[in-house]
């Protein structure tokens, strides 16, 4: 097989950059990526998936990217970056219009108009549209149909999942990534990004909640009949675990994230009682040595806080008896011990880790819930890259994007 396109997958992220580089080996039957880049750098520019500080999140990004570059021993030019926040909305959508395809046949015309008609939504002028999903169409009342094309029919609706973000957010994330140097490709809702990585054919079929606990907040999506239903993102997150540790065991929050890594347990009954961790105190206090059931036992509440938030969020839905695949979940604060006794506890469900899918290459480096987003968004841009779709982002820029959607919305109210 030859060496072919490369693409990279940009995590932005509170607690941490990291830059994936694959290749799409050509020459096969299936175009394969093979993993052969990977850079991680500390996060200090983003607050709860927001940036806050554009320069110390370019400089993130210039690391990230310039490590994985080293690894790799390639270029990069461009990226498929991730988003993701408390701000992120996604909403349910329907559209309706008459089949005018030659005989009463379903054209490619005739399914971009049914979406057309579904984003036709009151969405604010200060917010973005960055995916458009379709869940089902419906000919003539028959639903349930994934692929209407070359289908006969008068009547053609399309349910869709609709979701949008900030537009200054999204400014703000591509900026970033101007100023470092690259151009994005496209910009990826994190939880979707991640079903390309950890998720089958077959549990979206069947019914699936994708949850990413990253640093600052935690994404949740539920697919249903292989398609997403509800879209959820909450403001909370490994770092309130962290900060719990450094006030209950009164050492800085530098150390309470290391311990926290090295030691960290979800349920304080999985922790033998002669287990002891060495704890760092604050102003050149001498170190103390406590029972690691101590630590267990801060985590514990906090971790099952947010699964209780994350439950309650899918019961709200009303899905959770279509879920019969369970729980995936991925993100930092997953790989604590005991997360999955804790979560299914909670949920009442099968619950698993993800694990990395679809790639060749260094799959031994990058299989960890750390980088379940980067791969991912690596595994979209190959799908972005097989069907030929162009950048969002091409021509003038971003901002004249933004500009000729609102002129669009604007034209589409009044006339």
């Amino acid at each position: 097989m030859q060496k072919g396109e490369v693409i990279v997958g940009l995590d932005i992220g509170t607690t941490k950059v990291c830059a994936v580089i694959g290749e799409i080996r050509e020459g096969s039957n299936e175009e394969k990526v093979e993993i052969v880049g990977l850079g991680t750098s500390r996060s200090h520019g983003l607050r709860k998936g927001v940036v806050v500080n554009l320069e110390l999140t370019v400089k993130a990004i210039e690391e990230a990217i310039s490590e994985s570059e080293l690894m790799a021993g390639v270029e990069a030019t461009s990226v498929y970056a991730n988003v993701g926040g408390g701000h992120i909305k996604g909403l349910n959508s329907h559209g309706v219009i008459a089949v005018r395809g030659s005989g009463g046949t379903v054209t490619h015309q005739d399914v971009k108009r049914a979406i057309d008609a579904a984003k036709a939504v009151a969405i604010p002028l200060d917010r973005e549209v960055i995916h458009i999903i379709p869940q089902q169409y419906i000919i003539d009342g028959q639903d349930g149909i994934k692929d209407p094309i070359g289908m006969s029919g008068v009547r053609l609706e399309v349910e869709t999942h609709i979701v949008t973000c900030p537009i200054t957010s999204a400014q703000n994330i591509v900026k970033s990534i101007n100023q470092a140097g690259f151009k994005v490709e496209e910009i990826v809702l994190e939880p979707l990004a991640d079903s390309y990585a950890v998720l089958t054919p077959d549990e979206k079929e069947l019914g699936i909640v994708l949850v990413n606990i990253g640093g600052g907040t935690t994404d949740i999506v539920i697919f249903i009949e292989g398609s997403i239903w509800h879209t959820e993102v909450l403001s909370i997150g490994g770092d309130n675990v962290t900060k719990d540790i450094s006030v209950g065991l009164r050492t800085p929050i530098q150390e309470a994230e290391r311990i926290k890594i090295a030691h960290g347990c979800c349920v304080s009954s999985l922790v033998s009682d002669e287990e002891m961790i060495e704890v760092p105190s604050v102003g050149g206090r001498k170190a103390r040595t406590l029972p690691r059931q101590v630590l267990a036992e801060i985590i514990e509440p906090r971790m099952e806080e947010i699964f209780n938030l994350i439950n309650r969020e899918i019961r709200m839905t009303g899905y959770e008896n279509l879920i019969a695949s369970g729980v995936v979940l991925t993100g930092g604060a997953s790989m604590l011990d005991g997360t999955v006794e804790l979560a299914e506890r909670v949920f009442g469900l099968p619950v698993k880790i993800g694990v990395i899918r679809g790639v060749g290459g260094l799959t031994d480096v990058v299989n960890s819930p750390l980088y379940t987003t980067s791969v991912g968004l690596v595994l979209y841009g190959r799908e972005h890259y097989l069907e030929g779709a162009k950048s969002r982002f091409e021509g003038e820029g971003f901002l004249k994007g933004v500009s000729d959607k609102v002129k669009g919305w604007i034209k589409g109210f009044f006339s």
